[in-house]
């Protein structure tokens, strides 16, 4: 199971939000370069980086903290927030990220999202499919749709895409625990996806229960900024 540390921001500062409300974020000292070298030096492959106010808004504010991050670490990025566009993808993948995050864009604007997945194919995509009781939510979690969660990756996989970025929003940043229920539901469902779990990882057991339940990855956020959770130790449960 890859582990994938977190690095969300707005403003070019660290932050973490609570349940996607913008009104519940803690900042946090180190910037966007800072904590990812620091995730570099040891040893994570991969860290997921979003712009939040660009998830809200639609409009990218971070492309020279990721060329920066992509200059200075040898690490690979997932990146979404603000994606609205086929050009938006272009601006990114020239920035120097591993892979692209799509949201709001796979709901609101199909011919572009599709335009994206026939340009780039699914291993470059990631699906975020964030849901607010298995419906999914837009716009930086600022809106519910009336589309489920099955629905959702069903069209998603007609598309070849199999990557799928799932958090619960009413578990991420409370350090309560993932959803298992959910993630149990969707392993069933499909078998053929690769499931990536995100909010509410409180401790290193949630790591390794999901390790156990064989999901493809677990994105950690708060409870690595929070001290819940030791970055040596995490490191060596990743594969």
């Amino acid at each position: 199971m890859l582990i994938i540390p977190a690095i969300d921001i707005i403003d070019n500062k660290v932050v973490r939000l609570s349940e996607g409300d913008y009104n519940k974020s803690t900042v946090y000292n180190n910037t966007p370069l800072q904590q990812a070298e620091t995730y570099s030096q040891y040893g994570f492959e991969w860290i997921h980086i979003v712009d939040l106010l660009g998830s809200k808004s639609g409009e990218i504010n971070v492309v020279e903290i990721l060329s920066s991050i992509k200059k200075k670490c040898e690490i690979k990025i997932e990146f979404g927030g603000g994606i609205r566009t086929s050009n938006d993808a272009d601006k990114m993948f020239k920035a120097g990220i591993d892979k692209v995050i799509l949201g709001s864009i796979s709901l609101n604007n199909k011919i572009e999202f599709e335009k994206i997945v026939i340009k780039y194919g699914e291993e470059k995509i990631i699906t975020a499919v964030d849901v607010k009781d298995e419906f999914i939510a837009i716009k930086g979690w600022t809106e519910k749709s009336s589309i489920h969660i099955y629905e959702h990756i069903k069209y998603c996989m007609s598309l070849g895409l199999k990557t799928f970025l799932c958090t619960d929003i009413s578990k991420d940043g409370l350090l309560k625990g993932p959803n298992y229920k959910l993630y149990e539901k969707l392993k069933k469902e499909f078998n053929d996806i690769n499931v990536i779990a995100s909010g509410g990882i409180s401790c290193i057991d949630d790591i390794v229960k999901l390790k156990e339940m064989k999901m493809y990855a677990v994105v950690v956020g708060r409870a690595i900024y929070e001290n819940k959770i030791n970055l040596k130790e995490l490191a060596e449960i990743a594969d």
